[in-house]
């Protein structure tokens, strides 16, 4: 196993990540996240730039359970605050990122490219390429309850 130092983020994301436009609705987004089998999705503008990440349970939460139909919210009112990494830079700094602001996924852009989006690290992605001792350590910081 690698060590993260030496890892980059774009070593150790997943690439090949589909975006869901900011003006399509929570229904559609809902039936990507279904068709490819993931539990969120960035959100691009008209742009195609990346707005934000809606994940399923902000469907569930924000739209459902307060009773408004997905079919008429765009996915872009769910972006919220948005943290992304470089994808030059080094996997320790995507987990403290991570670490920091106690999220599971991180979005990866190329800079070099005009910032486009170029993948995604999530926590299996963690798992996959750190030690032990580092997933423990952000299993402790993310899943801790706040202080």
């Amino acid at each position: 196993m690698a060590e993260a130092k030496q890892l980059k983020a774009r070593d150790i994301m997943t690439s090949g990540v589909q975006c869901v436009g900011a003006h399509q609705s929570l229904e559609e987004a809902s039936r990507m996240m279904r068709d490819l089998n993931v539990g969120c999705l960035p959100i691009c503008g008209d742009d195609n730039k990346l707005k934000g990440l809606v994940t399923d349970r902000d469907i569930v939460v924000k739209c459902c359970a307060e009773g408004i139909n997905p079919a008429n919210v765009e996915a872009g009112s769910l972006g919220g605050e948005l943290h992304w990494i470089d994808a030059d830079a080094l996997a320790a700094e995507a987990l403290q990122s991570m670490e920091q602001h106690r999220i599971k996924r991180l979005p990866v852009i190329d800079v070099s490219m005009g910032h486009s989006l170029v993948g995604m690290i999530t926590e299996a992605n963690l798992a996959k390429n750190l030690s032990d001792e580092q997933i423990a350590e952000f299993a402790t910081r993310v899943y801790a309850a706040a202080g």
